[in-house]
């Protein structure tokens, strides 16, 4: 009885219809920008130990919910908490889901179910605007910058806010490309897969990208085959004598390829491919048909000192 409990709590409302959204606001790296619970505005989402409700959602993408128990009876306000579930190991290290972890001095990090997101620690500073706000003939507030220095000054910013730097900033169809760098080959022998992720495409979406790899053979005595010449310690790349089909998923090249790889040294160096293209080759399946993959055809190794493991994801730092 409504009485006996004192006043019944009325329920807050905090959506309203039709929707009428602020400026679409610029989130800090790492917050996602989703629409609110609403339904209607797209708002930077609610970090972890931040308060929700209703219309502020916590960031879905690092598995964030809205967890209500401390605010009994009501349950209109809480707080953003990680969801129960697997963590992530890297170079051996494992975190927690939800843990927040530095592993390289550039990058900060989190584990989110198993997978690891990183962003800079250092994010630079957009250059300033060398167009003046000027008035007199134009109108007040009118940017005395032609439309040619705007497509400048955009591409500018876009170079400066980029994480995405392998590929050079050009402009396809109105699609400014932008890739990842190649992770490294999963497989030291044999042929491995290298991914990335790039927007080159129909839609100018950003969407992982993956490619065939084949550093070395799988050899028993490698250098047996590979010839060093006098005097020198290393042999940056090498060829088999005849050209092979390959085989991959238990089915074979439609061609044969006589493949260049990354060779050997006599000291602790070891070799990567340093220059390569990009190769469509066709695979045939005993009853099955038919698939094509891009691969990569190197054209030149070169031979360093810092060596890492296959899927060290800050090999290039």
């Amino acid at each position: 009885n409504p009485s006996e409990t004192g006043e019944a709590h009325q329920r807050k409302e905090l959506c309203h219809w039709p929707c009428r959204c602020p400026p679409v606001p610029s989130c800090t790296p790492g917050v996602s920008l989703v629409k609110d619970g609403c339904g209607c505005c797209r708002v930077c989402a609610k970090q972890s130990g931040e308060t929700c409700n209703e219309a502020d959602v916590c960031d879905p993408h690092k598995g964030l919910y809205c967890d209500y128990s401390e605010d009994e009876p009501r349950y209109e306000t809480g707080v953003c908490a990680y969801l129960v579930a697997v963590g992530c190991e890297l170079n051996g290290v494992y975190y927690l889901n939800g843990q927040t972890f530095q592993p390289n001095p550039l990058y900060k990090c989190l584990c989110v179910s198993g997978a690891i997101g990183c962003t800079p620690v250092f994010a630079p500073k957009l250059a300033a605007s060398p167009c003046t706000r000027v008035t007199g003939r134009k109108k007040p507030g009118q940017s005395s910058c032609g439309r040619r220095q705007h497509k400048q000054l955009q591409a500018t910013n876009y170079r400066l806010m980029s994480a995405y730097r392998s590929l050079p900033l050009v402009l396809k169809k109105k699609c400014l490309v932008q890739a990842t760098p190649w992770t490294p080959c999963s497989r030291t022998c044999g042929i491995g897969i290298s991914s990335r992720v790039t927007n080159e495409n129909r839609k100018c979406e950003m969407k992982k990208e993956k490619r065939l790899c084949f550093i070395q053979p799988c050899l028993t005595n490698i250098l047996k085959t590979i010839k060093i010449p006098k005097g020198k310690t290393c042999q940056p790349t090498f060829q088999l004598p005849t050209a092979e089909k390959l085989v991959f998923s238990g089915c074979t090249t439609t061609q044969s390829y006589k493949l260049t790889f990354c060779g050997v040294c006599l000291d602790k160096r070891c070799c990567i491919p340093n220059k390569s293209r990009m190769i469509t080759v066709q695979f045939e399946c005993p009853n099955e048909g038919f698939f094509k993959w891009k691969m990569m055809w190197i054209t030149s190794c070169v031979c360093q000192r810092i060596c890492s493991a296959p899927g060290d994801i800050f090999s290039e730092l």
